[in-house]
């Protein structure tokens, strides 16, 4: 009777795995599916791992580098498996936690988010930036800040609001609802009453322009065909707030717009009323730092705010801008240098950036 012996028993386990033949075929498309162990070097690779491929009875499966490095494997130096270099497959886990944080009663702790995906909380926090442009908390943040501002608008009372959204505290979110929501809570739910928004309607070479301010500074910049339009999107922005006609000073601000918008180069020193997202006033700042003349695709933008794989979501944040101009997402183009996107029409980008380019304002 022939005996089998633990080694050639283990062999036959690995020939017989799919996997194996992964390994194999350095197959790049499974790096996002699990990695292999060798026990006689106590390392651990990804499929695609260039290496001298081991002996079969060697080798170990495992779903993750996590799961390897637990059972005493370090990662190979030559592969570096343990580092973010599998978007495809981060995207994908970045996803699903977006989406359960998204509906998650209260804001999951780092470490429930992290046992949830199979990742170390150091490793979890590095992919889902990378992935998503801001940390898990940051996003937890701003998914509670918009459960709010839909609970308000809807007419909920403002603690109901608060912890129907996830917090526990009210002190916790009225630190924080300046910026979020541009005034107190109960001022936004009753569609900024007893706000009062500065607001003037002229017109400039690229058609119809309205330009409104808070006390805090700009807050709108349209452009447009119809002015009354205009006039009626800043309307249903803040229903209840009161639009009052600019005075001799906003009249100065009001020039100073128009100004950029017929010379781009000249740039625009006022004091700006951003709201946004972490996320969005990253991006918006990253457009402000892009020179007059100069054009970047949505990947660069998303490469110089550290984001590469969020390139959505800073596709996103161009288009929920309201302050044409101040904020120039204009500059911004598709990965070929074609035009698209632009909130005030392909037109208009079209001719802010000739006007840039011809030097117009220098």
């Amino acid at each position: 009777m022939k005996t089998t012996t633990l080694p050639q028993a283990r062999a036959a386990a690995t020939t017989c795995d799919p996997r194996w033949q992964a390994v194999l075929g350095r197959d790049r498309q499974a790096d996002a599916h699990f990695v292999y162990a060798v026990r006689t070097t106590g390392i651990y690779c990804r499929p695609s791992c260039p290496a001298r491929t081991a002996k079969p009875e060697n080798v170990t499966f495992h779903a993750s580098a996590e799961e390897a490095e637990r059972l005493g494997f370090r990662p190979c130096r030559r592969c570096r498996p343990n580092e973010s270099s599998t978007p495809t497959a981060h995207a994908v886990r970045v996803a699903a936690l977006c989406r359960f944080i998204e509906n998650a009663p209260e804001a999951p702790t780092l470490a429930e988010l992290a046992t949830r995906a199979g990742l170390s909380r150091w490793h979890l926090q590095r992919v889902f930036k990378a992935v998503a442009g801001v940390t898990p908390k940051a996003y937890a943040d701003a998914c509670r800040a918009r459960r709010v501002r839909d609970a308000l608008t809807d007419g909920a009372a403002v603690t109901d609001a608060l912890y129907a959204a996830g917090y526990n505290a009210q002190s916790r979110f009225y630190a924080q609802s300046d910026a979020v929501l541009g005034m107190t809570p109960s001022r936004y739910r009753h569609g900024g009453a007893d706000a009062k928004i500065r607001f003037a309607v002229g017109q400039c070479s690229l058609g119809a322009i309205v330009v409104a301010g808070s006390d805090r500074g700009i807050c709108a910049i349209s452009l447009g065909d119809d002015p009354d339009a205009l006039v009626r999107e800043l309307q249903d922005r803040f229903p209840n707030a009161t639009l009052i006609g600019g005075d001799a000073e906003f009249e100065r601000w009001v020039a100073k717009v128009v100004g950029v918008v017929e010379a781009p180069r000249v740039g625009l020193d006022l004091p700006l009323d951003v709201r946004g997202t972490a996320f969005q006033q990253r991006v918006w700042q990253a457009l402000r730092d892009i020179p007059a003349g100069e054009t970047v695709s949505y990947r660069e933008l998303a490469e110089r705010i550290g984001a590469p794989a969020a390139v959505r979501a800073v596709a996103g944040a161009c288009a929920a801008n309201t302050l044409a101009v101040a904020i120039p997402c204009h500059r911004v183009v598709r990965n070929d240098g074609a035009l698209s996107g632009y909130r005030w029409g392909v037109e208009r980008k079209r001719a802010l950036l000739e006007r840039e380019r011809r030097g117009e304002g220098r």
